[in-house]
């Protein structure tokens, strides 16, 4: 697979639906734009698709939505992570809320240093 930036539009669409707090930040993640939480990768884009981390029933969830596992690299999945088209969900609104789940299972893990 070729490397493709994530279009601008996308980039656009995960700076207001991202989730926001004292304990978010944000960076870059595979020279793309992410948030971590606590410094655990949370969410960001990759390509022209966003990706997300989840527990499991959750993540099955996303999947039955259309969500499908994340491979930074084709036939290496990241384990809890799921990668979603912007395309397949009603409106921001509904990213968003996936975004903020992602958040708060990225909560629950031990802070990284």
């Amino acid at each position: 697979m070729e490397w493709q930036r994530s279009p601008q539009a996308v980039v656009e669409l995960f700076e207001r639906v991202a989730p926001a707090g004292p304990d978010v930040t944000r960076r870059k993640m595979f020279g793309y734009p992410a948030a971590f939480v606590n410094g655990n990768l949370c969410c960001g884009t990759f390509q022209s698709q966003l990706m997300l981390r989840l527990p499991e029933a959750a993540g099955a969830e996303l999947a039955a939505q259309g969500g499908r596992p994340f491979e930074p690299m084709a036939g290496r999945p990241m384990k809890g992570y799921l990668a979603i088209d912007p395309a397949d969900f009603p409106d921001e609104a509904a990213i968003r809320a996936w975004l903020e789940r992602a958040a708060d299972f990225t909560r629950t893990l031990p802070p990284k240093s």
